[in-house]
C-alpha cells in the first residue's frame, strides 16, 4: 500500500491548530490549574471536615448528652442544664456542639428541666428551638410547651397545642387522651364551650377506655352533653 504523504497545506494547517492549543494553554494554563486545585481543594476539604471536625464533633456530643441524660434521670436539674467540674450540661452542649443531633436533643431536654424548676419562658424557649422527626417525641414536645404557655396564662395558645400533641400521635392513647382533656379544661374556662365540648367528644369517641374516658361524661353532662 502506497504510504499516504501530507500536503504542504495540511501539514500548515496542523501546525497551525498546534500552535492555537499551544497559545490557549500558555495563556490560560494558571486559571485552568487553580480551578483545578480548587476543585481538588473543595473535594479534599469536604472529606477532611467529615473525618476530622464533624465525625469526633458527634462522638464527643453523644458522649456528653448521656452524662447530662444521667442527671436528668436523677432529677439533679440543674447538673443536668449547667453540667458538673467535668462534664457539660444541657446549656453548654447546645452552644458547643451546635448542629449535632445532640445539641437539638439537648434542647428538649433543657426545655423539660426548665419546666420542671418553673422557669416557664426559658421552658417555651427551648422547647420551640427544638424539632424531630419522631411523631412521639413530637407530641411529648409539643405537650410540655402547651404546659410553659398554660402556666404563663396562655390558655388559648396552649389549648390549640395540647390538640396538636393528641392529633400528633394517637396511637398512645392515655396520653392523646389527657391532651385532649386538658385542652378541654382550658377552653372551658375561657368560656369557649363549644370548642371544650369537641375535645371532650373526641375522648369519648377515641380513647373510651382510657382514664379521662370513663370519666368525660360529666364533663359533658356539666355543658349539657347528655347523649
Amino acid at each position: 500500500m502506497a504510504e499516504t504523504k501530507n500536503t504542504p497545506v495540511e501539514n500548515k494547517r496542523t501546525i497551525e491548530a498546534e500552535d492555537r492549543i499551544t497559545g490557549f494553554w500558555q495563556k490560560n494554563s494558571r486559571n485552568i490549574i487553580v480551578g483545578l486545585a480548587a476543585v481538588i481543594i473543595v473535594a479534599g476539604g469536604v472529606a477532611a471536615y467529615k473525618y476530622f471536625i464533624a465525625g469526633p464533633k458527634l462522638q464527643k456530643s453523644d458522649e456528653a448528652i448521656f452524662r447530662a441524660e444521667n442527671y436528668f434521670r436523677m432529677d439533679s436539674l440543674q447538673l443536668a442544664l449547667n453540667g458538673d467540674a467535668i462534664n457539660p450540661g444541657f446549656l453548654k452542649i447546645i452552644d458547643r456542639y451546635s448542629g449535632t443531633p445532640a445539641a437539638n436533643l439537648s434542647k428538649f431536654y433543657a426545655g423539660a428541666s426548665y419546666l420542671k424548676l418553673g422557669d416557664f419562658k426559658n421552658a417555651e424557649k427551648w422547647l420551640k428551638d427544638f424539632s424531630t422527626n419522631s411523631v412521639q417525641v413530637n407530641a411529648r414536645a409539643k405537650s410540655l410547651l402547651a404546659d410553659a404557655y398554660a402556666e404563663q396564662g396562655k390558655k388559648e395558645e396552649a389549648a390549640s397545642l395540647y390538640i396538636e400533641a393528641a392529633n400528633a400521635f394517637e396511637k398512645d392513647e392515655f396520653n392523646a387522651a389527657e391532651y385532649l382533656f386538658r385542652a378541654g379544661y382550658l377552653y372551658e374556662s375561657l368560656g369557649k364551650n363549644k370548642e371544650a365540648l369537641d375535645a371532650y367528644k373526641s375522648i369519648k369517641k377515641k380513647y373510651p377506655r382510657t382514664e379521662r374516658g370513663f370519666e368525660i361524661d360529666k364533663y359533658l353532662a356539666r355543658l349539657g352533653e347528655t347523649n
